[in-house]
């Protein structure tokens, strides 16, 4: 879900193109860049992209193009996988699986009803993201050469916390989570076609990558990051529900007017002080690792061709086509700047 911060930061943002990003390296939210792809990535009538032995493939077809397109950009990549979720979280996830089930009630009624437009609609609300899945993705990922690190809870608040520390450039994220776990910087709309899907809404919009950084967010609304937080958990994060009636622009009111959370008489009607604490440490204090380690590799040409089309099924010419572009790209520059 994510928290909705996008109507009093919007002005703090700064549209950037991709030269801009040359000789970065972005944190990518494994789980939901994969999520992602399994709900847009499919055919008329909602289905996903299979292999010969019935396994879903889109995840893997977003991975390996988009990545490629990245690399070829100069941009380095690390994937940050989910751990286990704070117990916080559990709630939120329990409702997503609720309408996961009544998605996939509603896509087999509309496939049944020949409405492959709902059927799509509703199949990506369905999507599930299967370990299988995951592990296929960590295996493309290291043919890649590309840093794949398990973090021990949210994978946003390790890169954030990898972030902070000057490991990386920034976090590339579509969510605004990561600036509640402090990113300094957050790049969005990464995807190169310049335009995202939402097949759940039935909506795409013209995007291009633009640039948050957290200190001039803090700046220019005039609060602190702690105070930040607050606002997230007054609209409401992964972590609950939010205050009712309470939007971005009030909790901004409400802060400005009060200070803090816990000091605002409205704010205490619906969630206790201890509630309050315990979601600033989530976001604040989270579970994060320094067992990690960043190693860009070359990438395995040959064993990625055998990964994707002698195990997955995909267009050898197609898949090749775009191995020499990178390889054609990575000659021209040293590899001292690749890897």
């Amino acid at each position: 879900m994510g928290v909705n911060l996008s109507p009093i930061i919007s002005g703090y943002k700064k549209h950037i193109n991709f030269p801009d990003l040359r000789g970065w390296v972005l944190a990518v939210d494994a789980h939901n860049t994969l999520y992602q792809f399994i709900t847009t990535i499919r055919d008329k009538s909602g289905n996903p992209l299979r292999d010969g032995r019935g396994r879903v493939t889109s995840h893997l077809s977003g991975l390996f193009y988009r990545n490629i397109q990245l690399l070829k950009n100069g941009i380095k990549l690390v994937y940050i996988f989910d751990g286990v979720p704070p117990k916080k979280k559990m709630e939120e996830l329990k409702r997503r699986r609720v309408v996961k089930e009544e998605g996939y009630r509603k896509y087999l009624e509309a496939v049944d009803k020949g409405d492959y437009e709902s059927a799509r609609k509703y199949a990506a609300v369905a999507a599930t993201l299967e370990p299988y899945m995951v592990n296929d993705a960590k295996e493309l990922l290291n043919l890649l050469g590309i840093p794949v690190i398990q973090a021990p809870s949210e994978g946003e608040a390790q890169a954030a916390y990898m972030v902070k520390k000057g490991d990386i450039t920034a976090v590339a994220s579509q969510d605004y989570d990561s600036l509640l776990f402090g990113a300094t910087k957050v790049v969005r709309n990464i995807t190169l076609t310049g335009t995202v899907k939402y097949p759940s809404k039935g909506v795409e919009l013209k995007l291009e990558p633009e640039l948050i950084e957290l200190e001039r967010v803090l700046k220019g609304l005039g609060i602190s990051y702690e105070q930040l937080v607050d606002i997230g958990i007054m609209i409401g994060t992964d972590y609950n529900e939010g205050v009712r009636g309470v939007g971005p622009k009030k909790a901004l009111d409400f802060i400005r007017a009060y200070g803090s959370a816990e000091k605002i008489p409205e704010i205490l009607k619906f969630m206790s002080l201890d509630d309050i604490m315990e979601l600033r440490r989530l976001f604040m204090s989270p579970d994060v690792t320094n067992d990690y380690t960043l190693e860009f590799r070359n990438p395995d040409y040959s064993g990625i061709e055998s990964f994707l089309c002698d195990e997955h099924d995909f267009n050898r010419q197609r898949v090749r086509k775009a191995l020499n572009e990178l390889k054609k790209s990575i000659s021209t520059k040293s590899l001292d700047y690749w890897f």
